[in-house]
C-alpha cells in the first residue's frame, strides 16, 4: 500500500533532520547492508578457522589446553561462519560484489577475478568464426 503525500512528506523530512544531525551514520545507512555486514563477517569467520586450525596444529603437540583452544577458536568460527550464511540466504551474487564507489567499476570478489577469467577465455575457449 504506498504512502499518502502527506506521510510521504513526514517522512522526507524525517530524513532531512537525520541527514542534518548526523551525516555519517545517514551515509553508513545507505550504502551499508545487511548482505555486506553478513559477508563481511563469513569472511572473518574463515579467518578464524584457519587461525584455529593453526594453533591446533602447532601446540597440540606440545600442549593440550592449547590443542584445545584451537578446537574451541574453529567451532565457534564454524558457528560464526553458518549463522552469517545463513542471512545471506537470498543475495543475489550482485549484491555481495558490487562496488561501494559506483555501480560501473567491479569490486570484490568480482574485479579480483575478472582478469583471470578474460585469461582462460583467451586461452581455452577457441572462437570458430
Amino acid at each position: 500500500m504506498p504512502l499518502s503525500e502527506h506521510e510521504q512528506r513526514i517522512l522526507a523530512e524525517l530524513e532531512e533532520s537525520l541527514v542534518r544531525e548526523d551525516p555519517r551514520f545517514a551515509q553508513r545507512v545507505r550504502t551499508k547492508t545487511v548482505y555486506r555486514h553478513a559477508g563481511r563477517q563469513c569472511k572473518w569467520a574463515a579467518v578464524g578457522f584457519l587461525g584455529g586450525l593453526a594453533v591446533l596444529v602447532a601446540f597440540y603437540s606440545q600442549s593440550v589446553a592449547l590443542g584445545l583452544l584451537g578446537v574451541a577458536l574453529m567451532f565457534a568460527s564454524a558457528v560464526v561462519f553458518e549463522r552469517n550464511l545463513r542471512r545471506l540466504g537470498k543475495a543475489s551474487w550482485h549484491d555481495l560484489t558490487k562496488s561501494r564507489r559506483s555501480s560501473e567499476q567491479p569490486a570484490g570478489i568480482e574485479h579480483a577475478l575478472q582478469g583471470t577469467r578474460e585469461w582462460f577465455r583467451s586461452h581455452f575457449f577457441r572462437r570458430d568464426h
